[in-house]
């Protein structure tokens, strides 16, 4: 006997959602949980050309980071507690780690650390705390740069470790702001 048409249809539902929710398994978003080292962002930085920035910053995904500035302070914490965390995701070094790297561009004197209250490591650039952010879609984006958000204002790095507040790019050397 052939099966009737609703259970062919049930049937075939059930195989594709099975392959759909095959297709997303597999990977782990939580590079802390990852084996391969070049899969956390935190493991090293270099520099990567940005459109409209110049040479900025950018993670061991290559994705840009973010510093965030408030008028009369620098080096505003982003919290897990004001939400922040949520778009500007933390890059905390994996268990075990003492610090990042040092890649093409960036220079690994101004590559630091810094532990902070949750007992978590952090990577510092010239004594930034760096962040990525869930807007930009992939390497080679800076959607967050000049996002005035959570009590000041997000910018991306050169590789002098000077935020680049202007628009036009940035030799590497200046970036418009004193710390």
């Amino acid at each position: 006997m052939f099966p009737s048409p609703n259970k062919a249809l049930i049937a075939a539902g059930a195989v594709t959602a099975a392959a759909i929710l095959a297709g997303c398994g597999g990977g782990s978003s939580n590079p802390a949980t990852s084996s391969n080292s070049s899969a956390n962002p935190a493991t090293k930085f270099s520099t990567a050309s940005v459109s409209g920035l110049g040479n900025v910053v950018v993670d061991g995904r290559g994705r840009t980071v973010y510093i965030l500035t408030s008028d009369g302070h620098t080096n505003v914490p982003c919290t897990v507690s004001s939400g922040c965390t949520k778009l500007w995701p933390t890059l905390p070094l994996r268990g075990g780690m003492s610090a990042a790297t040092a890649g093409p561009g960036v220079n690994a004197s101004l590559l630091g650390t810094k532990k902070v209250s949750n007992g978590k490591t952090y990577p510092t650039y010239n004594g930034w705390l760096i962040y990525e952010y869930a807007g930009d879609p992939g390497p080679g984006q800076a959607k967050g740069q000049k996002i005035k958000s959570f009590g000041g204002t997000w910018y991306v790095l050169n590789a002098s470790g000077n935020p680049v507040t202007s628009s036009t790019g940035s030799s590497g050397t200046g970036g418009g702001y004193q710390r």
